[in-house]
């Protein structure tokens, strides 16, 4: 396991994640434990992109319920129905929020988040079983190259799920 990361001294984004992507696959690679994995795995996303919040709800019964996160205190709990991260289980689909405000139900767990991208990830059987919530302090801060990165992220939480969950 590694124990820092490499964080190339640039403002773009999608340069990033190219760069964090296999940095996160190798610093899980080897390692069984799915929470020690995705606190890890939080851990890089806040350190490498700063965001306010970045974190995991996993489904448990009938709601998602907080897991890993790097950040401020969390919401505990969230209603499948309720807010982004409970719009994002629901559709089984990306939500990218530019203003937090806007969007009808959104839970403040936090009133200094301002926008936000919530990302699902499926099992074996094509349900989602967590979602990974990534607050932002500024308006519209999350762009198409934040879903297409975050998304090759989830791909690898997939993957451990289905061999450590």
């Amino acid at each position: 396991m590694a124990e820092n990361l490499f964080i190339p001294e640039t403002t773009s984004r999608q340069e990033l994640y190219e760069s964090l992507v296999p940095q996160i696959e190798a610093l899980v690679q080897g390692e069984d434990d799915f929470v020690a994995n995705l606190a890890n795995i939080a851990a890089a996303l806040k350190q490498t992109f700063d965001f306010f919040w970045v974190g995991f709800y996993l489904r448990k019964n009938n709601q998602l319920v907080l897991g890993p996160f790097q950040g401020p205190i969390a919401c505990t709990r969230i209603d499948f129905n309720k807010g982004v991260c409970g719009h994002a289980y629901t559709t089984q689909q990306t939500v990218l929020v530019p203003d937090v405000d806007a969007f009808p139900g959104h839970i403040a767990c936090s009133s200094a988040a301002r926008s936000e991208i919530v990302l699902p990830a499926f099992d074996a059987n094509q349900e989602v079983f967590l979602v990974l919530d990534v607050d932002s302090d500024q308006l519209d801060d999350f762009h198409e190259e934040d879903r297409q990165g975050l998304e090759q992220v989830m791909r690898i939480i997939e993957k451990l799920a289905r061999t450590n969950y």
